[in-house]
């Protein structure tokens, strides 16, 4: 899938929520805000400098294979600080491993020894340990049962209210977007069908495509779930 036009920005300590069904484009954004795919025009920045340069973190879609299963998890989490030559704040672990509910022996064990859930967690703590002042969240839910979302989408508001950071969050859940958003990119064929407040593009969609995605929210009951 190519991106044709997409012009997306970001505050820090925002949320965005790009939403969108599977082939729309959303998997393409992450890779080309990363660098993995080429921009064949315009460009992807932060506070005016190219994106890499602010080493944006990402938490993968599926939890365990983000991580090396022949690795004890607590290698993994923190390769970010290997990677920028930074000792580890042990005060930091522990206030983030607090924030995400893990147990401290729970880092000693390898992927497949964890639930999908605490995998997913451990992701996001190697995200957040080098403090970056932007994630990436490629489907963050998708992958873990009802209860699991709703908790894990909580802990991750409740991360960035104490971090700061700005987070993108690739989704197809309206639902999630609505509650935890502050703006909704609805992205469909790589184009952006429409762009607006969380609450604005839930109450009022302005496009087709839009409408469509909420009057299929509310018939799952989406909606009504995490309001």
């Amino acid at each position: 899938m190519t991106l044709d036009d997409v012009s997306l920005s970001l505050a820090a300590g925002k949320t965005l929520a790009v939403v969108g069904e599977s082939g729309a484009g959303k998997s393409t954004l992450i890779n080309a805000i990363l660098g993995l795919v080429p921009c064949h025009a315009g460009e992807v920045t932060w506070k005016g400098a190219p994106v890499r340069q602010c080493r944006p973190a990402l938490v993968m879609q599926e939890p365990r294979s983000a991580f090396n299963p022949r690795l004890a998890l607590r290698r993994s989490v923190l390769e970010p600080l290997a990677a920028r030559g930074a000792g580890l704040d042990h005060d930091r672990l522990n206030t983030l491993c607090a924030g995400l509910e893990i147990a401290p022996d729970m880092l000693d064990r390898r992927p497949q020894d964890v639930s999908v859930g605490q995998a997913q967690r451990a992701g996001i703590l190697r995200a957040l340990i080098a403090a970056p002042p932007l994630v990436l969240f490629d489907e963050p839910l998708s992958a873990l049962d009802a209860v699991t979302q709703k908790h894990t989408a909580r802990l991750i508001a409740q991360l960035q209210r104490e971090e700061g950071f700005a987070a993108l969050i690739v989704t197809h859940d309206l639902g999630y977007a609505a509650a935890f958003a502050d703006d909704i990119a609805v992205l469909r064929a790589g184009r952006i069908e429409e762009l607006g407040p969380a609450r604005d593009v839930v109450d009022a969609p302005q496009s087709e495509y839009g409408q469509t995605l909420r009057d299929a929210a509310f018939a799952l009951g989406a909606l009504e779930r995490v309001s």
